[in-house]
Parts: C-alpha cells; structure tokens; sequence
C-alpha cells in the first residue's frame, strides 16, 4: 500500500514540476516575444520617418533578386572563403530553428520530442541539425580567429573599433554557446535513452552529440536528466535572449535582408534620380502657358533639396541603414578611402542608423512628436569632406552582399550642400559656371574646343 503512495506522490510531483515548467515557459517565450515585437515597432516607425519613395513596380524582378541576393546570398561568394563560411552558419542558423518549433510545442505542452513520430524522417532531421551545428561551431571559431587574431584590414577599421567589434564577437561566441548546448542536450537526452528512463522517448540520430557522450557517461540519472534538461533550458533561453538582442545588433540584417533586396535599386548602377521639386521648375519654364508666380498653396511645405538630416533621406534608405551589416566590402573596394581620404561608405551607413535611432529616442520620449535638437546628419554624423571624396563610382553599391547603396545617401547630402547651402568646393563651383556661361565643363568657348588639334 505505501509503495502505491510513493508511485501516486512521484506522479503527482513530477506532475507538478512538469506544469511549473510550462509557466515558466510561456512567461519566458512571451517576455521574449514582448520585447522583440516592441523594439520591431520602435524601428518601423524610424525608418517610416523618412520621406516616401515609390518601390511598387517590376514585382517579379524584385522577388527574383531577393531570392537571388538574399536567401542565395550570389555576393557573398565574392570572397570565397568568408561566403563560404558566412553561407554555414545561415544554412546552420536557418535550419536549426526549425527544431524551435519543436523545442516551443514541448516547453508549452509539457511533451518531449513531440515530432518522435516521424520515424525515420525525424532521425535524418536530427542529424542533419547536428552536422549544421558542428559548421556553425566550426565557422564561428574561424570567423573569431580571422577578426580577431588576424591583421585583416576591412575588419580592423576604425570604424569598427568600439562597440561594432564587441557585437561581432558577442554574437560568435553565442552562437558557438547555443550550439555547444544544443549538442550536449542531445548526448545526455541518448544517454537517457539507451538507460530507458521516463519520459525519454527512444527517437533521433545522435552523430556528433554522440561524440560529446563519454563526457557525461559517468553521471547518474538523475544527473543525466539534469544535462539535458539545463542544456534544454540553456539552448531555448540563448535562442530567446538572441531574439531580443538581434533587433539592436547588427544582426538584424537577418532579417531586414529580405525587404531591403526586394526594394533595390533595379535602375542602371549610375543612373541617377531626378528631384520632384527641381523637375516641377523645369517643367514650369517649358510651358509658356504655366504662371510661375502662381501662389502656392498656404499650407504646403517649402522644397527641400538634397538631405540634410535622417528624416530628409527616404524610408528605403533609412531601412539600409538599419540592414547594413557592417562587414566593410564597401569601404575596402571605395576607390577613395584606398588612397587615404576620410570617406568611408561603411561609417556613412553607421552614422544614419545612429541619428535615426537618436531622433526616435527623441521623439518617443516627447510623445511621438520630435523636436530639433540642433543638430543634424550633415555636419554633425557626417562632414563635408566625406561627401566630397566620393567619386560616384559605385564600387561600395557593387561590393555589398545586399545591394545597400551609401552612395544614393552621399549623393542627396550633396544636393543639400549645393542647392540648400550653396556649398561646394572651388573645382565644383568653377565647372558649375562654366556650364552656364559656356555650356560645357571646361573654360573656354564651344568654338575653342577643336583648336588642340591643330597643336599636334
């Protein structure tokens, strides 16, 4: 009769523990889920600050250069051994979460591989998961050594001193831990299988956690039950914690990546936009019949011409600036900053995600409405100089594995400088004359130009 009462207490303690465990669960899924959405919202309404642009045409094209550049990753293989790597750990990253789903159904349900009943299906996912864990481990190890232990020059830029080179590194070791977890879940979780313990449902395919075995063979069983359910617990917490970090890391292009393929820049690389405002004064000029001392509307905004802070850029290029992953192709290729000038794409880049993210701050505390600070993109994140190194050759449009372009950013600040500011250096201003007095770049009449050729 006792031995039916200690039976009926175990259950009824393990059915105890079980419920506990799916509370705190659900509170740890849902805060979790509770931070990721807020910080998705506070980003959404900043990079919806800018100004509208218009990316509703050529559908198919774009869904094909998503695919292409984002989820084929076609320019990360440019560099092959850092494409080949970087594609592992998507692959791996990707892949593995399909086990959340798993890993989510049993934490609420109280269940253990509920997904056993694949059969054979199931063991080829399991070990897929563990051969993709094995690469991630492997290129993040190698990825670690290369950015830190490796003079490379893209990866030791002053633009990424500080906090851009701790973020990197934060999220290879996390990566590294969670795979660790997840591989030693799985040796103490055939451990437990080949001893028949409760609950331990005989399921799965085990080649590299089997590997990490010997190390836990020695532990009791309950000691065993206590591996797998701490490494269970530690794999699920470290996906969480990665799901709330993600959103202020550059790591976000996880998933900005997609959006930001689809909206590129389908256009000729050099070809350049055409600003509403300018194009209504010429148009105005072209039509004798137009009246331009018309009265504007009362209530309708002056022009502004170029960008001279975040809101002035477009969303589109408010969303690069959040999708940049700061891996430096860009600045490495730009022609200018190769020969020691100031101008780095990359920083240009970092430098709008900094004020945009300020100018949220800004706003949220106020209500939602944002007050000028006095300060501004240009000149304050971004000076003149910069700006003026740049060659427009699009090399940084070229080099970035998803199609962020610094230079259409660089190219409105321009417009800022010369048509707000009326800045713009001696070269520039003095080609600019001779184009009005003499309707060519150079100083000296159409009917000059040919006279070289009786100097030869």
């Amino acid at each position: 009769m006792s031995g039916k009462k200690t039976k009926s207490l175990d259950a009824h303690l393990r059915k105890n523990r079980t419920m506990l465990s799916q509370l705190l669960f659900l509170v740890i899924l849902g805060t979790a889920s509770f931070f990721f959405v807020k910080r998705i919202g506070v980003i959404r309404r900043n990079i919806l600050s800018g100004i509208d642009w218009d990316g509703s045409d050529r559908k198919l094209e774009r869904w094909k250069t998503m695919a292409r550049v984002a989820l084929g990753q076609s320019k990360m293989t440019a560099r092959p051994v850092a494409g080949i790597m970087h594609i592992i750990i998507y692959a791996g990253f990707v892949i593995i979460n399909i086990e959340m789903l798993e890993i989510v159904i049993d934490g609420l349900f109280g269940t253990h591989r509920i997904f056993a009943f694949l059969g054979g299906f199931y063991n080829v996912l399991i070990a897929s998961f563990e051969w993709l864990a094995a690469g991630v481990i492997l290129a993040c190890v190698v990825f670690f050594i290369r950015r830190n232990g490796m003079a490379i020059v893209r990866l030791t830029s002053k633009d990424l001193q500080g906090w851009p080179s701790l973020d990197a590194n934060i999220i290879l070791v996390a990566e590294v831990v969670l795979m660790f977890a997840f591989l030693s879940m799985n040796a103490a979780d055939a451990i437990a299988q080949d001893r028949g313990l409760p609950h331990y449902t005989a399921a799965g395919s085990f080649p590299v956690s089997s590997l990490l075995a010997p190390l836990y063979a020695g532990f009791s069983d309950a000691g065993i039950v206590g591996i797998e359910r701490g490494m269970w617990w530690a794999h699920i917490v470290g996906v969480l914690s990665f799901l709330v970090y993600v959103p202020y890391s550059k790591h976000f292009h996880i998933i900005l990546a997609f959006p930001n393929t689809y909206f590129s820049n389908l256009d000729a690389p050099a070809a350049m936009d055409n600003m509403e405002a300018v194009t209504k004064e010429v148009q105005l000029m072209m039509d004798p019949s137009a009246d331009p001392f018309a009265a504007a509307p009362a209530d309708a905004a002056p022009p502004k011409f170029g960008a001279k802070d975040a809101p002035d850029l477009t969303w589109k290029q408010l969303m690069e600036a959040y999708t940049c992953t700061e891996c430096g192709r860009c600045t490495s290729e730009c022609p200018a900053n190769q020969t020691g000038k100031l101008l780095s794409p990359r920083k240009i880049m970092m430098s709008t995600r900094d004020r945009i993210e300020e100018i949220g701050v800004s706003r949220e505390a106020n209500g939602g409405e944002w007050k000028p600070d006095g300060k501004s993109l240009l000149g304050d994140w971004i000076t003149e100089e910069e700006l003026w190194a740049c060659t427009s050759c699009q090399a940084c449009v070229q080099a970035c594995p998803i199609n962020i372009s610094p230079m259409g950013i660089i190219l409105d600040m321009r417009r800022s400088l010369i048509m707000e500011d009326s800045k713009s250096p001696e070269s520039i201003t003095s080609m600019f004359n001779n184009i009005e007095n003499n309707g060519a770049p150079w100083a000296f009449p159409a009917g000059d130009r040919g006279k070289w050729t009786n100097e030869v």
